[in-house]
């Protein structure tokens, strides 16, 4: 015979046709377990999204540890390591910049003549501002061949569809053009910082522009529709 832990007497089985042993559950054990299984005492227990993370980061912490063991220099070798990749890869791929979009319009709703975006560029130069700079020559240039009625003034459009409508009527100043506009682009919509050497190209073509002469052909719009214009921006 055997006694169990609450003074329980149990008999054991001396044949195969008797039934097995069997002890009783103890009543207050139960209880104690029913109770704290209430939701009352789970409110604070981390959710199962929090326990997958607390999971990962160990395994994180656990792989990290492992590595460093098989690295020379221990965890300190295993931080140069990684920084290096890291600077590697900066190296290589570069600083992770937006897509230049040239989709929006290169000008807002509030019209200004060439002469003030130009005398507004020159004010953000002169503080160093040279994003600003950049993107208020540009319109100036825009503006200005408008204004010579070399472009039609046409809302909503874009730095580059003005550049390649330009080199239609300007082909010396093609690449020079486009370039203006890649750099407007950068600046607006591609997160770069423009610089005064990049304020300063932009400024000299405005100013090479300002003296050259179109090249106007029998296919030009305004040969055929504006001949009195044709003649004074010449």
């Amino acid at each position: 015979m055997l006694r169990a832990g609450n003074g329980t007497v149990l008999s054991l089985a001396h044949s195969g046709d008797e039934p097995p042993v069997t002890i009783p559950r103890d009543p207050a054990r139960e209880a104690a377990h029913r109770e704290l299984s209430k939701d009352l005492y789970h409110q604070n227990d981390p959710s199962l999204l929090q326990r997958a993370l607390d999971a990962f980061w160990d395994w994180i912490g656990d792989l990290l540890g492992t590595a460093s063991t098989a690295t020379p220099g221990g965890t300190l070798g295993l931080l140069v390591v990684i920084l290096a990749v890291v600077a590697a890869l900066w190296w290589r791929l570069g600083a992770p910049r937006r897509a230049p979009s040239s989709t929006a319009a290169l000008f807002d709703d509030r019209p200004r003549s060439a002469a003030e975006h130009r005398a507004a560029a020159e004010a953000h130069a002169a503080q160093g501002h040279w994003n600003q700079a950049v993107q208020d020559r540009m319109r100036a240039i825009v503006r200005s061949l408008e204004e010579r009625a070399l472009l039609d003034a046409r809302p909503g459009r874009t730095a580059d569809e003005a550049a390649a409508e330009a080199g239609r009527a300007l082909p010396a100043h093609t690449d020079r053009l486009r370039a203006a506009a890649r750099d407007f682009d950068d600046v607006t919509y591609g997160g770069r910082r423009a610089t005064e050497q990049s304020y300063g190209r932009i400024a000299e073509l405005d100013l090479d522009l300002e003296r050259t002469k179109p090249q106007l052909t029998a296919s030009s719009t305004h040969t055929a529709a504006h001949p009195a214009r044709q003649g004074a921006a010449e």
